[in-house]
């Protein structure tokens, strides 16, 4: 009995000190902003999510192992027009009515050069596609940081309205300041 109660709690000590190892930093709107830009033939708009949840989580302060795993609102979303805001809320982009959200999960994080390069899953109007970046990422003092901007192809989702008008690419950035 002595045995199994000594077993039991040192399996649950090393479980404990396991996970002692994660730093987990929380991912908001208030410590993230995601912002977008969207092109056409004469000029472009800016836009964003006002709101998001999730959580970085980095093993033993090694920034190779990052897992970011993130929920977007996407009834959060905002432009630099109050008509074209309403519009990207609509069934010809987001249709956040049925897709409240839009979730991305790291599947992989390399460590090259000066920067890591980041793969993980965008899930959005239902639809889940790999997408990879580059990303300057660091963890010092607390303090989680985390900045990149690239492009996805916005059609890849079935965003095909303005099709010849609209630019498929849409520039995406992405800035985190977040605390543990």
């Amino acid at each position: 009995m002595t045995r199994t109660l000594m077993t039991v709690f040192a399996l649950g000590l090393a479980a404990a000190v396991a996970s002692a190892a994660d730093t987990k930093y929380p991912l908001t709107g208030e410590t993230t902003k995601l912002k977008f830009v969207g092109t056409k033939a004469k000029g472009k708009h800016d836009g964003g999510f006002k709101t998001l949840t999730g959580t970085a989580t980095v093993t033993d302060g090694n920034l190779a192992t990052l897992k970011i795993e993130v929920d977007i609102d996407t009834t959060s979303i905002w432009a630099d027009d109050a008509k074209l805001t309403e519009h990207l809320k609509g069934p010809d982009f987001f249709g956040v009515k049925d897709n409240p959200k839009a979730t991305f999960k790291t599947t992989k994080v390399e460590k090259a050069d000066k920067v890591y390069n980041i793969t993980g899953d965008l899930t959005m109007l239902g639809k889940t596609k790999s997408i990879a970046f580059p990303a300057s990422v660091s963890e010092a003092g607390g303090v989680f940081s985390f900045s990149t901007e690239f492009k996805i192809d916005r059609t890849d989702w079935g965003m095909t309205y303005g099709k010849g008008q609209i630019d498929n690419p849409v520039t995406i950035s992405i800035a985190v300041t977040s605390k543990k």
